[in-house]
């Protein structure tokens, strides 16, 4: 979560000429044809990216439930009578 706000307060000092000049940037480096092929990249990487944290954040919510259980587990009957040795 800490890396998101780090990221946010980079990507929040980018204003509108920043930006437009990075657009800028990448169309001379790549060309326009190569445009939508690096995009579908980004957008598998951010999709994978996102996977990995809602798996991440499963764990972790999940990992209280299972501490419960275990300490609210009852006891399995055995079938067997408790008899005092004798």
């Amino acid at each position: 979560m800490q890396t998101l706000m780090i990221i946010a307060g980079i990507l929040g000092g980018l204003g509108a000429p920043e930006l437009i000049l990075i657009a800028l940037i990448v169309l001379l480096l790549f060309g326009g044809s190569k445009i939508p092929e690096l995009m579908k990249g980004v957008g598998k990487g951010v999709k994978g990216f996102k996977d990995g944290l809602k798996g991440l954040e499963d764990d972790i919510n999940e990992s209280p439930k299972k501490e419960a259980d275990k300490t609210t587990q009852k006891p399995t009957d055995t079938g067997k009578e408790n008899t005092p040795a004798g």
